[in-house]
């Protein structure tokens, strides 16, 4: 009897124990880069019964939580193209968290093949929003500006100016580092570099200690492609367009061993028409004059960049590049001058040709030395970068068909930079991080105006017009900063040291003037999870905005002889502050992403134009000179607020919208002791949507409108823009063929009116006409990577700078 109730017992017990459920959960993420990996999956094999009892995936931040009855199993976490980890024999009798699971690339399996990023993904960290650039078909055969103006809150306006939030004071970076391929002037060069060159953007609008202080809109850093995979592998883009184009971009990587052998190379050649109208009329005559301005432009570039990584060991790597740069630009301007009396009636016509050649060409030597310590996260890192850039133009004037004047701009630039980091985590969630950098930047402009004289029929220098500027800028600073995280509250509290010496030298006048000055800039970046998708974010941070080279040059350049660009040396550096509230939610298939913020400025630069009391004649007609100059204003506060929005409720269908809103009120006059206080409020908006076609054709279109604007002198009017493009993979997605068009609508016009107490103007610029483009992408070793969607959610504590 007492047997038989032993048996009933355990017979009880042992159906109590089965039919008991046990929750367990953990999290899977990228063993390499961190990331977390979505629709990974976990199966749970019970070897009694011979067969997978259950199972489940991750979400879209790499997490699960699955119930299972209690019992003996083997854990398998899998995900394509990676190596599975399993928990052989595991007891689940109480609930089981596995905790944070890295899987690594599985190379065998992958035999050396590239993983590419299919889509634009958006990752969310502590100080920054990082945009890994896929397959986006409106910018297949273009150029980074293509890319950057395809990212939220960037926006590039027709003469190639990059803006962040609808502030131009953007600061550029490529690899986290000042570099020689945005060159003496990034416009030029963001638009000669491929867009097939980029791996990712990080838009940071509220930048860490470790950072430059430069850029009170904040920092836009280039992350260029660069594969660590075994073996060989590639690929290579040709592309041809009209208005005539044509162009070959490659990229390679070899790794075997200890090395790791990269390179990427592009050529280009593109012919860009554009047009400018100018109308304006003088108050104190009411006569008039129309300027009407055709350029015909051909860019031609060259660039390539060769590196060579080398893993002394297992912890430590030391990685040496050079990078060359040659751009040869041709731009003929024709300009058509008229000139009206008050009764609007033509006194005068005249033409002025101004055929220019530019050479560009930069060298850069880089050296990065990284030492990893037993510790995760424990590393020193140390940078060594040189650069020689130069830039000449010569261009000859002709005036109603008479070669009058001959200008030529040679500009030489070298720079230095010098850099250490040491970062040490402190137990699991807290970590500290100093460092040291130095930038060293010598810049020679010689501007050289020589005029006909027509009793000697000879050409002589303009003593009046031509200088020599030398300008040097040394910047050497010091950062610490610590972040922590406790719970669902992460935090990061930095501090940067900056002193900043400028020398302006120019020997043609005898001017020497030097500027020294040091500041303090506090970060704050603090993030609350609300939820395992929901979570909102706080920023502080303190800027800066260094005077330019040529905002300085007290030397006058002319883009006509009836109006001016004239430096101003008094220019002070421009101050902020920026507060930034961010919040993310994702629900569903629906991501929103919004921010709103504040920012106050002092001495900010602004751009005024102004009668001079000067004169030229043109056919015998006198024409009053108008000259621009920056000027520091007072103060200026900002507000804005952003949001972007992405569906994807399937595999063949996405899209996103992305809309800024911004108002700035500022105070100031101009040297004339015009008031120039003003309030301005504007907007853009972008909305780009994307769909598989039959036939597996992609169809994408994305739509950009700028809204108006107007501040003390000036008044915009919105601008709209279209471009679309198809494209289809061949050879098992080995290959891909993509058309695009860009400003479908030919519509990327600004449309501008000036009025002042002198005179009032109309303008009207377009900087490309709508153009086509055909592109055609072979890949070797490399595919595509459809699963990885959810890439990032800033859930982990992140502080890198």
């Amino acid at each position: 009897m007492k047997l038989k109730l032993i048996v009933l017992l355990s017979f009880i017990t042992t159906i109590g124990y089965a039919q008991k459920d046990i929750t367990v959960t953990g999290k899977v993420i990228d063993a390499e880069e961190s990331f977390p990996l979505e629709y990974a999956t976990i199966s749970f094999f019970n070897k009694s019964e011979n067969k997978v009892t259950t199972g489940g995936i991750t979400d879209i931040n790499g997490k699960f939580k699955i119930v299972v009855p209690s019992g003996t199993y083997d854990v398998k976490i899998e995900y394509l193209s990676y190596t599975t980890k399993t928990y052989s024999d595991t007891l689940l009798d109480k609930n089981l968290d596995l905790g944070t699971v890295g899987l690594s690339l599985n190379l065998e399996a992958l035999d050396a093949v590239e993983i590419v990023a299919e889509r634009t993904t958006v990752e969310i960290k502590l100080d920054k929003k990082i945009y890994n650039v896929g397959k986006d078909l409106t910018v297949r055969g273009g150029t980074v500006s293509d890319v950057l103006d395809n990212v939220p809150s960037v926006a590039v306006d027709v003469e190639g100016n990059v803006s962040l939030r609808g502030q131009d004071n953007v600061r550029i970076l490529i690899n986290g580092k000042p570099s020689g391929l945005v060159g003496l002037n990034s416009t030029d060069a963001l638009r000669q570099l491929p867009a097939e060159s980029i791996e990712k953007v990080e838009v940071i609008t509220s930048p860490s200690a470790r950072y430059d202080a430069e850029g009170t809109a904040g920092i836009l850093n280039i992350i260029l492609r660069r594969s660590k995979l075994q073996g060989l592998n590639g690929a290579i883009t040709t592309n041809a367009g009209y208005n005539p184009s044509a162009g070959i971009s490659g990229n390679i990587n070899y790794r075997t061993g200890d090395l790791n052998i990269f390179n990427t190379t592009g050529y280009n050649y593109r012919e860009v028409p554009g047009n400018a109208y100018t109308k304006t009329t003088y108050k104190s005559s009411l006569s008039s004059l129309e300027e009407t301005r055709e350029f015909d432009r051909v860019r031609k570039g060259f660039n390539t960049n060769f590196g060579v990584e080398w893993y002394i060991n297992d912890s430590a790597s030391l990685t040496t590049s050079i990078f060359y740069r040659d751009n040869n630009n041709e731009s003929n301007t024709t300009n058509k001058l008229i000139q009206f009396d008050s009764n609007n009636n033509i006194t005068s016509v005249g033409t002025r040709f101004d055929p220019e050649i530019e050479d560009d060409k930069t060298i850069q030597y880089a050296a990065n030395f990284t030492k990893n310590f037993k510790t995760s996260g424990h590393k020193l890192t140390l940078d060594f970068q040189y650069e020689d850039s130069n830039e000449d133009e010569n261009s000859l004037v002709a005036v109603d068909g008479l070669t009058s004047e001959k200008v030529a701009t040679l500009e030489d630039q070298t720079r230095i930079l010098l850099q250490g980091d040491y970062v040490l985590p402190i137990g699991e969630n807290a970590q500290f991080e100093l460092g040291y950098r130095a930038n060293y930047n010598n810049q020679s402009t010689d501007y050289e105006v020589q005029l006909l004289d027509e009793s000697t029929n000879e050409f002589l220098i303009d003593i009046n017009l031509s200088n020599l500027l030398n300008y040097k800028e040394y910047v050497n600073a010091v950062y610490t900063q610590y972040g922590s995280k406790h719970g669902k509250f992460s935090y990061l509290l930095g501090l940067r040291l900056e002193n900043t010496q400028i020398t302006i030298d120019q020997p043609t006048s005898g001017d020497f003037n030097k500027k020294n000055y040091t500041g303090l800039f506090p970060t704050v970046n603090l993030n609350y999870e609300l939820s395992d998708n929901e979570s909102l974010t706080l920023g502080y941070s303190r800027r800066l905005r260094r005077p330019r080279s040529w905002f300085i040059n007290p030397f006058p350049s002319r883009s006509s002889v009836t109006s001016i660009f004239q430096g101003n040396p008094d220019l002070d550096p421009s101050y902020s502050g920026t507060f930034d509230l961010g919040y993310l939610n994702r629900f569903g298939k629906i991501t929103l992403n919004t921010s709103a913020y504040y920012q106050h400025a002092t001495d900010v630069f602004n751009f005024v134009s102004f009668d001079t009391g000067e004169t030229v004649e043109i056919n015998g007609e006198t024409v009053p000179v108008v000259q621009r100059t920056p000027i520091n204003l007072s103060s200026e506060d900002r507000y804005g607020f952003e949001f972007t929005l992405s569906y994807r409720p399937n595999r063949k269908f996405n899209t996103s919208a992305n809309f800024n809103f911004f108002k700035s009120k500022s105070e100031g006059v101009d040297p004339n002791g015009v008031d120039l206080g003003n309030e301005n409020t504007s907007w853009f908006a972008r909305l780009s949507t994307k769909y598989t076609l039959p036939a597996n054709i992609e169809w994408q279109v994305r739509m950009n409108y700028r809204g108006p604007s107007e501040d003390a002198q000036n008044k915009r009017e919105g601008m709209f823009s279209t471009n679309m493009a198809f494209s289809k993979d061949l050879f098992k997605e080995k290959a891909s063929i993509a058309f695009n068009i860009s400003d479908l609508f030919n519509s990327r016009k600004r449309i501008m009116d000036t009025n002042t107490n002198t005179f009032i103007s109309t303008n009207e610029f377009q900087w490309r006409e709508r153009s086509f483009n055909l592109s055609f992408t072979y890949r070797f070793n490399q595919k595509k990577k459809r699963e990885r969607s959810g890439r990032g959610n800033g859930d982990d504590l992140d502080f890198e700078g």
